[in-house]
């Protein structure tokens, strides 16, 4: 075997094998976001169904456990801080969470243009993106300053992996069509500066 053909099987199999761990965060990432986002709902509306039956209940009012209407429910905490409200926002439903600070760390809404998950850090900045749309789901991946650093899609065309720099420059694609698999890596411009194939 010539060299460059010993450096091409390897460079095979190093993408296989990056293609299989990447199939398998995948999975581990949405399972963890889906949990994440229905344990949030279910403890927001678990508390406000308590605390609402038992406020009504301590003021002598009668209450129907079974239906509540109203256009947004705000849940604050002993100090009076707001940490959680469920609302319609243009047009959609919304679940905003936040911490003891005040700072928004989820919101999960039903947007026109599809659902998403949204996880902010601790200066609510974004770190975490997960949404649906007619295209396609996405998954985004910010730094601490807010820059979008991965992305993870899947369109019609088939999944796209692109990683960027901390300027937000695109340096590297993974995608999978019809026709296979492409790899690039790109310089600062965004220019290739490696394909395959």
């Amino acid at each position: 075997m010539t060299p460059q053909a010993v450096e091409l099987a390897a460079i095979g199999e190093r993408v296989e094998k990056l293609e299989r761990e990447l199939r398998m965060e995948k999975r581990r990432t949405r399972w963890l976001l889906v949990a994440v986002g229905l344990a949030a709902v279910g403890v927001s509306l678990t508390w406000t169904w308590a605390n609402t039956t038992a406020t009504a209940q301590a003021l002598g009012a009668t209450i129907n456990p079974t239906v509540f209407r109203a256009t947004q429910f705000i849940l604050e905490d002993e100090t009076g801080k707001s940490r959680a409200a469920l609302g319609v926002i243009d047009g959609g439903p919304t679940l905003v969470l936040g911490d003891e600070k005040g700072t928004v760390r989820v919101a999960l809404a039903l947007t026109r243009g599809g659902p998403t998950l949204s996880l902010y850090d601790e200066n609510g900045k974004d770190r975490v993106a997960l949404a649906m749309s007619t295209s396609g789901p996405g998954l985004s991946l910010y730094d601490q300053n807010g820059k979008d650093r991965a992305t993870l899609g899947v369109s019609m065309g088939g999944p796209t992996l692109v990683l960027s720099d901390e300027s937000g420059n695109d340096r590297a694609t993974l995608g999978v069509n019809r026709s296979g698999a492409r790899v690039s890596l790109l310089d600062e411009n965004g220019k290739p500066i490696w394909t395959q194939p």
